[in-house]
């Protein structure tokens, strides 16, 4: 996907279409507040004023050339609800919106969302995992149940080798990389003498992580 339209300019929307633009994406950053957009002008690749419940605004900007949509005036459900059920209309291939409750993602769903988010909560079972995981440096989720982490190497393992850890029949974890120092070394065979100062990059189920690092 090449094009993108972020309708709502709060906090989610902004960053949303910023890093959007920051990665090369094109960007129509669009708010019925035109203080939101001056402020979101110079990231974005336009930005404009108009409402997105709108047929006549939608029309205007040529809505069927995007991509794809990201709709996140999600604290007002009647708005986002009537915006996704517009956008789908007019035939914009895919329509991510953001909800504030399970029953606002099941309306949504209904008027043909393709993905429906939840920003805050999302955010919160990250942050949970990073804390109750205090081993754990860095989280990348692959999935609901699938990710890549960077772990301390666990106790009793230094000065052996991968192979005699069996490590990904006993923990059914993959060991992707391992890095020592500034060096990063990707795909470590079997004969690997592990390290106290290695730090491990894994990949597995949340689960077997868990039982990896011990939680």
């Amino acid at each position: 996907m090449k094009n993108f339209i972020v309708i709502g300019l709060g906090r989610f929307g902004t960053a949303v279409a910023r890093e959007l633009y920051a990665v090369g994406k094109d960007v129509l950053a669009m708010d019925v507040k035109s203080e939101n957009v001056q402020n979101i002008a110079d990231y974005v690749t336009h930005a404009v004023t108009g409402d997105g419940r709108d047929p006549a605004v939608l029309q205007a900007i040529g809505i069927q050339d995007y991509d794809c949509a990201v709709v996140t005036v999600g604290d007002d459900v009647g708005s986002s609800a009537l915006i996704t059920m517009r956008l789908k209309e007019a035939g914009v291939p895919k329509v991510i919106c953001k909800a504030q409750s399970h029953v606002h993602q099941r309306l949504l769903e209904k008027l043909g969302a393709d993905r429906v988010v939840f920003p805050e909560h999302e955010m919160g079972i990250k942050t949970a995992q990073g804390l109750a995981r205090s081993n754990i440096l860095n989280f990348i989720e692959l999935s609901p149940e699938f990710a890549i982490v960077e772990v301390d190497l666990p106790e009793g393992w230094a000065k052996r080798t991968i192979r005699e850890m069996d490590v990904r029949a006993k923990y059914k974890v993959n060991i992707i990389a391992v890095r020592r120092g500034s060096e990063m070394h990707v795909a470590p065979g079997a004969d690997w003498v592990l390290s106290g100062e290695d730090k491990l990059i894994v990949l597995g189920r949340d689960s077997d992580i868990s039982a990896l690092c011990g939680k």
